[in-house]
């Protein structure tokens, strides 16, 4: 399993796993999708460009995650295949992205939570021995 959801009163958590920060932030945008709907429904459909700056590895990921949701929110489109077109992680870290998946069905598609931004909150973003692990949390 890439990723595990964390029990957290009042609000949703994830620990996410990745051989690289890389692909630990993939599992992080796909455990987050899976929070709102069941990806395994979700067609790829389209494709959307995502990019995200900041001065650190927990805020590229917070910057990161809300994109993708402000993506969900604004035009409905849910993912369900990540894939990193770049990634800094020298000072201003950035990510840029291909998102793979289509515009969220009500009729069609699971609703889950209303997952409404990534935070803060117990942020972390580590290698331990040889992978990387996230932990996020979201306000719900």
């Amino acid at each position: 399993m890439q990723f595990e959801i964390i029990d957290i009163s009042g609000d949703v958590g994830i620990r996410v796993y990745g051989k690289s920060c890389e692909e630990a932030f993939v599992n992080a945008g796909i455990g987050m999708y899976s929070l709102i709907s069941n990806i395994e429904e979700i067609v790829e459909k389209q494709i959307i460009d995502i990019e995200a700056k900041s001065h650190s590895l927990e805020g590229l990921l917070v910057s990161y995650l809300n994109e993708l949701i402000f993506q969900f929110d604004t035009y409905g489109f849910i993912g369900k295949r990540i894939e990193i077109i770049n990634f800094s992680k020298h000072p201003p870290v950035s990510i840029k992205a291909k998102i793979y998946g289509e515009e969220f069905d009500d009729g069609r598609h699971e609703r889950r939570l209303l997952v409404k931004a990534a935070t803060y909150h117990n942020i972390r973003v580590e290698k331990i021995n040889n992978k990387w692990e996230i932990e996020v949390v979201f306000d719900i």
